[in-house]
């Protein structure tokens, strides 16, 4: 199993890293002029100074803000006098700089009380500080975590949030972070995603490297006839795969054998559907799905266990290659209307493999689908790919580069720089291979080429042994925020 790495650590203040929900508990009860109880907690913990302050102007008949005043008064009061770091704060805080591992702090409270407890840390322990002050919403909306994260480039399923309540804990999960959760001074539940211990004492590091998600890169690769038109294919097939580091890749045009050659000398797991598909995974692959002997274009799928209690489906696809739209609407100029009804093969074939897809595990579908994206012609809704977005299936590479203008994303073709009738005329390039998803994060999403092939016909010693470009995605199987 291939995890995240972990990208930093994030930590609330109050209750988590230094004992002030007992200050704050004694500043409210001050206030109130009352002592609190637990039916009093949801409106106290975790929660920023207003908040408390308009709980509290319900039942008194002083202003909301003559009650955030003194509350900070009070509360800054006993910062100042009585601030306590929590058990084991200060050893993992150390423990993660000698590892060279980002930390910041987001908290609920005000700036002018961080600064007071940062200055007792030492303001050094922390690459980033993220209050009340600073963004719009603060917990348990996600915005502190997310702006954390922006703050230091990461992304939240890389990232583990240490934190003490409910509320924290909520905003911390709505960012798309793993979450050890501490309780303080109420219970926190188990949770997907959530580790509750009753101390920090202990931790280390490498626990909290074991927090973030799996991580799964999955790869569409059009082979090109197997490979078979550049030399030593399979020793450079084999030389892609390992340098991208990919988990799973879908195939097309395998040639027939390509899937369980490769898998062979990887020690990777396959599966084989008629002469032109294949899937191969690191991962072990627990179920097959679709027709065995699908010809040559069609879809094939398999389940793979990537963690214990983790699975995913993933599908290869390759839809006719004729006719093809690009070059009705490029050299014979047929309006929309035309080129949708042209499409009607191809949509039937997605349709068809749609219909065999479930919905039991989060699911990939790859392929070439020899159709450009109705996300990416303006005028043009290419009905195949309408299809798989209306059944919930997310088009990964334009979730992470969504301007079409600035990211075209083509993957037809790095070779076919002409078009092949020697007309001369220039090949239209578009994105026609594509990696969907449904129930996963997108943590990146990109095309890649090797090298610097030649054009078409001098291909031979090309290093890149394929007429497509692959599309790598990488994905959390936690669902958390897009890409930062």
């Amino acid at each position: 199993m291939t995890r995240l790495p972990l990208q930093a650590v994030l930590f609330d203040m109050d209750g988590t890293l230094v004992d002030t929900e007992r200050l704050w508990w004694e500043a409210v009860e001050q206030v109130a002029g009352r002592a609190l109880t637990e039916a009093d907690q949801p409106e106290v913990l975790g929660r920023p100074v207003e908040h408390t302050a308009g709980w509290l102007a319900t039942t008194t008949d002083r202003p909301v803000g003559d009650l955030a005043d003194a509350l900070h008064r009070e509360f800054a009061a006993r910062v100042r006098t009585g601030i306590e770091p929590r058990p084991g704060a200060l050893a993992l805080l150390d423990a993660l700089a000698r590892d060279a591992v980002p930390t910041a702090l987001v908290t609920a409270s005000p700036r002018a009380v961080a600064d007071t407890v940062l200055e007792a840390l030492g303001e050094n322990r922390f690459a980033v500080s993220v209050t009340a002050d600073d963004t719009e919403h603060t917990k348990p909306a996600p915005d502190p975590y997310l702006a954390a994260c922006r703050a230091l480039g990461v992304h939240p399923s890389g990232c583990v949030a240490v934190e003490d309540t409910e509320t924290g804990v909520a905003s911390a999960e709505a960012a798309g972070c793993a979450v050890l959760a501490v309780p303080s001074l109420a219970p926190i539940g188990p949770a997907p995603g959530r580790t509750v211990l009753t101390s920090l004492e202990g931790v280390t590091p490498e626990r909290l490297r074991g927090l973030p998600p799996p991580r799964l890169r999955v790869m569409t690769w059009n082979l090109w006839h197997g490979g078979t038109k550049v030399r030593d294919h399979r020793a450079k097939q084999l030389k892609v795969i390992t340098e991208t580091d990919v988990d799973v890749v879908g195939l097309q045009e395998t040639c027939g054998t390509a899937a369980g050659e490769l898998a062979e000398a990887l020690g990777w797991h396959h599966h084989r559907a008629g002469e032109n598909l294949g899937l191969i995974s690191r991962h072990p692959i627990t179920a097959t799905f679709g027709d065995p002997h699908v010809g040559f274009y069609g879809a094939a799928g398999v389940r793979i266990r990537v963690a214990e209690g983790a699975e995913v489906d993933v599908w290869t696809v390759h839809l006719d290659h004729t006719p093809y739209g690009p070059y009705e609407a490029a050299f014979d100029g047929l309006p929309a209307a035309g080129l949708i009804a042209h499409e009607e093969a191809r949509l039937a074939r997605m349709r068809d493999a749609l219909r065999r897809i479930g919905s039991e595990v989060p699911v990939v579908l790859v392929g070439d689908f020899n159709s450009p994206s109705h996300l990416d012609w303006p005028d043009v809704e290419w009905p195949v790919t309408k299809a798989a977005e209306e059944a919930g299936l997310r088009d990964s590479y334009r979730e992470a580069h969504p301007d079409p203008v600035r990211d075209p994303g083509h993957t037809w073709s790095p070779v076919h720089t002409g078009h092949e009738d020697g007309s001369g005329r220039p090949e239209p390039q578009d994105r026609i291979d594509f990696v969907l998803h449904r129930g996963l994060g997108v943590l990146d999403s990109r095309t890649y080429v090797g090298g610097s092939p030649r054009p078409w016909p001098d291909v031979e010693d090309n290093d890149w042994p394929s007429d497509h470009a692959a599309v790598i995605t990488t994905y959390s199987l936690g669902t958390g925020a897009g890409p930062v």
